[in-house]
């Protein structure tokens, strides 16, 4: 008989930076008295947590600061006592008032150092390739755009009025709790949606929220991007362009599109897709989230299917 493998011990942390005066970049490590090694802050998802704002969480615990999500960094993997654990890292930006740290039962000395430093003082050699991978200059540290497909609408056959007002079913109103539960996490600055119902009402619980308003985008609504793909391809470059790593105020506008436009904007601005075999088309299932900073040619793009409980979560 085959013989049953640990299930996997599911963990997230982020790789923390902020501007540094010599006009580069410093990063934290921390203390874990327990290990009695130097590591990057992180932790085990608790019960039905996305591993996304879980890692947020752990990085406030373990270091008290306030941070915004950033690209998605490496995962890494190895064995411990309960079996193999993974640890997703993002990089996260530093904001706010940085308070004095104090002491905690995990970690009990946190540094501010520029990334060689910090590269050379973490114990483990997987924690290094991620301190490492902050340092990339082929794609950018912050995305300054998320294109959110709206949530599910139930079936058109369905429902009897204009297709523009088809509102969210009770499935659709549940992924807009979700991602208004995660994408605070990226410190949305603008909130902007084509003209559907389906489309502002997938936005709108970000929009309690975060206290920001929901502005019309129409051309990247699905049959106005299709009559005119230039003009919405513009909107798009012009949103991608505002933010820089070195902005004062990070932040990212949340543009919520149709199933229509989302792929034909993604393959313009370079993005291929290599999850499936033979299928090069980006996905935009309804619901999910891409996370784009850069340019075209020099583009991170991170794709988030589901933005509900980690399937490895407890």
């Amino acid at each position: 008989m085959p013989t049953e493998r640990a299930p996997v011990v599911a963990a997230a942390g982020g790789v923390v930076w902020r501007p540094a005066a010599d006009g580069g970049i410093e990063t934290v490590v921390v203390h874990r008295p327990r290990y009695d090694d130097w590591s990057l802050p992180k932790g085990k998802l608790d019960a039905g947590e996305n591993a996304l704002t879980a890692a947020v969480r752990e990085v406030l615990e373990e270091t008290g600061l306030q941070v915004v999500a950033g690209r998605r960094s490496l995962r890494t993997r190895y064995e411990v006592a309960a079996g193999p654990k993974q640890v997703d890292y993002w990089l996260m930006r530093a904001v706010g008032t940085e308070e004095p740290f104090e002491p905690n039962d995990e970690v009990d000395e946190l540094r501010w150092l520029p990334v060689a430093e910090a590269a050379a003082l973490v114990t483990h050699e997987h924690d290094r390739r991620v301190v490492v991978d902050l340092v990339r200059d082929d794609v950018p540290r912050t995305p300054s755009l998320l294109l959110v497909r709206h949530a599910k609408a139930g079936s058109r056959s369905d429902w009897d009025g204009p297709d523009d007002e088809r509102p969210l079913d009770s499935k659709g109103r549940r992924q807009a709790r979700q991602l208004a539960d995660v994408l605070p996490v990226f410190g949305p600055c603008e909130l902007l949606s084509a003209e559907r119902v389906r489309c502002r009402q997938t936005l709108e619980p970000l929009a309690e929220r975060t206290g920001l308003p929901v502005r019309s985008l129409p051309e990247l609504g699905e049959e106005e991007f299709a009559a005119d793909p230039q003009a919405g391809l513009a909107v798009v470059e012009r949103l991608l362009g505002r933010a820089r790593d070195g902005a004062e105020q990070p932040g990212v506008t949340v543009v919520c599109s149709q199933g229509g436009a989302i792929p034909s904007v993604l393959m313009s601005l370079g993005v291929r897709w290599e999850g499936v075999a033979g299928r090069l088309y980006p996905p935009a299932a309804k619901g999910s989230v891409w996370a784009l900073g850069g340019r075209p040619g020099a583009l991170a793009a991170d794709y988030y299917r589901d933005l509900g409980p980690d399937p490895d979560a407890p």
